[in-house]
């Protein structure tokens, strides 16, 4: 567990100057602490894995678009579970380490949102690594918003990267322990 003396080391110092303040973005209605997609299929189920897969994101993505939906900065609540089920079928948003960022540029956001919810037990998400995805967070701007988007992208993948801080957001009871987890990396 992380102790909040994180002591900056040479390897570290390209991170700890490009950092950003993320946690301005995400609110407590933006998270969510324990997912409630479930998605099983029975033992005779005759679905191809594949398929089995597809339905389990559109599930997931369905829930993460519900989660940003609360932010009212969300157009077309079904123009933008499509926006994102569109980019998902380019590459997965799962980047490992029980990781994933699904993230669009849309006409269907108003402006910038960031959300964030786990998985306690976790998902099957197609990630790089093969391994389950528990810690999921989800944005969107518009078209034309790239330098926001992009910095907050490039600043999570830099937090998300350290062990001791994914298990602090595993571990966190409370939407602000989440927030607080967040302000200490920054």
């Amino acid at each position: 567990m992380y102790s909040g003396n994180h002591s900056v080391c040479s390897q570290d110092r390209e991170w700890w100057y490009a950092k950003m303040d993320i946690s301005r973005y995400l609110k407590p209605e933006l998270i969510k602490l324990e997912m409630e997609t479930e998605i099983e299929c029975d033992p005779d189920c005759q679905l191809h894995p594949e398929k089995l897969l597809w339905m389990r994101k559109e599930a997931i993505l369905s829930e993460l678009v519900d989660l940003l939906e609360r932010s009212e900065k969300v157009g077309n609540k079904r123009k933008f579970l499509i926006d994102f089920l569109n980019r998902e079928k380019k590459a997965s948003t799962g980047i490992g380490h029980g990781i994933a960022v699904p993230h669009i540029r849309s006409m269907q956001a108003k402006q910038f949102v960031l959300g964030f919810a786990r998985s306690r037990e976790g998902y099957d998400f197609d990630s790089m690594d093969n391994g389950l995805v528990h810690l999921f967070f989800v944005m969107a701007a518009p078209p034309y918003d790239d330098t926001l988007y992009l910095k907050v992208f490039k600043a999570l993948a830099e937090i998300l990267r350290f062990d001791y801080f994914r298990e602090e957001l595993l571990n966190a009871s409370s939407e602000y322990e989440i927030i607080r987890a967040i302000k200490r990396m920054e």
